[in-house]
Parts: structure tokens; C-alpha cells; sequence
């Protein structure tokens, strides 16, 4: 099992959510005493795989990556209001329950303040469906605030990482919704 695993669902590769995703689960992996480096599911680099008929040896490893994730730092650019395609196609590859006994916390990058009521309306409630625990108030990041990416992340991590921190020392069998 992967401890801490950032899974980026911009179809943009080096997009600004990839950044994001990667920094927050570095600095949750911190805050939780977890030192290595995050594992990172980039969909930018797979997603033409996710829509051909044929199996693909990629996204299968992606797909257990993020199945198998103690904490997933889920994070999309806001499209149309709510998370991209490509993070819904690949999450619908998921089975029913294939994140329980998964903590994951939603981020979404956003041009808008109007757009901030999707992290919790939109990609919250997908998780929950597959299963993940979601213990914390996902993060509403705007493209503005990018440049204070550190600080951004401090302030939430503030708030969330107790939460993250209680909910990985508990026992959460898989397999159970």
C-alpha cells in the first residue's frame, strides 16, 4: 500500500494542478510523518489509454496506485463548474468501495471564486461514493493564489492534517462500505 498518493486530473501535462496536487500531498505526507515522496498519477500522460477498448498495463498501475493509497490528494482543474472528464473516466474504471479504507482529500484549481462550492458539491460526493473517507474540507484554490502555493497549503493543512492524521491510524478494512 502506497502511503500518500497525489493524483492529478488535468488533461494539461505541468498543468498548475499537477503542481498543486503535488505539493499538498508533499506537505501532508510531512505533516502526517510521512517522508518519502508521494507517488503521483498523472492523467495527462495516460488519458488516451483510458478511452481505447484495449487494456492498458498504465492505467491499470494507476488504477491500483490510487486504490491502493492510504491518503489520496485528488485534485482537477474546474471545468464547466465541477472536475474535469478525464478524472471522471478514470475513476469510473474504479469499482464500487475500491477506495475504503482510503482517507482522500479533494483540491480543485479554479479562475473563480463562483467555482468554490464545487470542491465540496461536486468531487466530495464522488469519493464518498467509491468509498474513500473524506474527514476534511477539500481546497478551493484559485489560480491567483498559485504564487502562495506554500502558504495556501500551510493554512489548510492547519486545519486538516489532525484530521487525516486520525483517520490513517484508524483501522479501515477494505472491502467494507
Amino acid at each position: 500500500m502506497s502511503s500518500v498518493v497525489a493524483l492529478a486530473g488535468n488533461p494539461r501535462g505541468g498543468s498548475r494542478t499537477h503542481l498543486a496536487a503535488v505539493a499538498a500531498a508533499e506537505a501532508l505526507g510531512r505533516r502526517i510523518g510521512h517522508d518519502a515522496p508521494p507517488e503521483v498519477v498523472d492523467l495527462s500522460a495516460i488519458g488516451p489509454h483510458l478511452f481505447t477498448p484495449a487494456p492498458s498495463p498504465r492505467v491499470e498501475v494507476a488504477l491500483e496506485l490510487a486504490a491502493g493509497a492510504q491518503v489520496l490528494v485528488v485534485a482537477s482543474p474546474t471545468y464547466k463548474a465541477t472536475y474535469t472528464g478525464l478524472l471522471k473516466a478514470f475513476l469510473d474504471r474504479l469499482p464500487g468501495g475500491a477506495l475504503t479504507g482510503t482517507v482522500a482529500l479533494p483540491l480543485m484549481v479554479m479562475g473563480a471564486p463562483r467555482h468554490a462550492l464545487a470542491v465540496e458539491l461536486h468531487l466530495r460526493p464522488l469519493l464518498i461514493e467509491l468509498g474513500a473517507l473524506v474527514p476534511s474540507p477539500g481546497l478551493a484554490l484559485l489560480e491567483a493564489e498559485i504564487p502562495d502555493l506554500d502558504r495556501i497549503l500551510a493554512d489548510w493543512l492547519d486545519r486538516v492534517a489532525p484530521q487525516v492524521a486520525a483517520a490513517v491510524r484508524q483501522p479501515h478494512p477494505r472491502g467494507l462500505v
